[in-house]
């Protein structure tokens, strides 16, 4: 079975942490930019698009740090793909990045992170950034 590619992008925002993290973790934000809807119970969040829903499992979180979720697909065959959504402060600077961690096939990591270019975009028109 062919392996998932792990690949990183950075965005650099013009948001605290503290303001960002919610549009990242909480259902109320992740609809806002990422899907239709979404719904959580604990650590299993619901992801609604137009005609497709798609469930994750959060593997872990730290506040205002970074977030990081498994599809259920990934959880039941045991794949350690995972995506995750990371805030950098730069220590000097005090600038803001956020990280995306992703996996894909290699003859689709092109096409994914252009999906992500294109919602990232989406969330940094709706933070103001």
């Amino acid at each position: 079975m062919e392996e998932k590619i792990k690949y990183e992008l950075e965005f650099p925002v013009k948001a605290s942490p503290t303001m960002l993290f919610p549009f990242l973790s909480t259902p109320s934000g992740l609809s806002e930019w990422f899907c239709n809807d979404v719904n959580s119970r604990g650590e299993l969040f619901t992801f609604f698009w137009d005609d497709s829903e798609e469930s994750a499992k959060m593997i872990k979180k730290k506040q205002d740090k970074f977030i990081m979720f498994s599809w259920m697909e990934d959880v039941e065959e045991g794949n350690k793909n995972y995506f995750e959504f990371s805030i950098e402060v730069d220590e000097l600077t005090k600038d803001v990045s956020l990280i995306v961690t992703d996996f894909a096939f290699e003859d689709e990591v092109e096409e994914s992170k252009q999906l992500w270019d294109s919602q990232i975009h989406e969330l940094m028109h709706i933070i103001g950034s």
